[in-house]
């Protein structure tokens, strides 16, 4: 994925699938301690301890037709690749929690994207979930509900 935003996009779509009504997504830019960090929280089907490990693994997909599932161990190789972490937790019947954070500074990593896009899409593809948006970067603070 060439951006941080299709990760994002594939996260909500994982999300969706897992049948979440709310999906949260927060985006924190701290430039004084130069990191970056990504946060998406849905109250799908969640994960069980078994699933939720293999999820990290790209040759693992609950998805039909389909022999791997690349998007969170590629999110997951982004964070690293670019000097920062990924966590996943996840329980079943409550939902799924991942962030990824980032160092501002380091030479790859990958550019945000038309993430505002990807949020439009998301909520016009899927009414019926209620998306929340939280940008903050000390100086901008967006937060966008769309069922309010």
């Amino acid at each position: 994925m060439l951006d941080l935003s299709l990760h994002i996009l594939d996260i909500i779509e994982n999300a969706v699938r897992a049948r979440a009504r709310n999906i949260n997504i927060a985006i924190l830019k701290e430039n004084s301690n130069d990191r970056l960090s990504i946060s998406i929280i849905d109250d799908g089907e969640g994960m069980d301890k078994e699933m939720l490990k293999k999820s990290m693994d790209p040759f693992f997909t609950t998805k039909d037709g389909k022999k791997i599932g690349l998007g969170l161990s590629l999110f997951a190789q982004a964070a690293q690749q670019a000097g920062g972490n990924f966590k996943i937790d996840s329980e079943k019947g409550r939902g799924t929690f991942i962030k990824a954070v980032f160092k501002l500074s380091h030479p790859d990593i990958k550019p945000m994207g038309d993430i505002l896009e990807t949020v439009a899409s998301m909520i016009t593809a899927y009414p019926a979930v209620r998306f929340t948006y939280d940008y903050r970067d000390g100086e901008n603070n967006y937060y966008f509900d769309s069922h309010e």
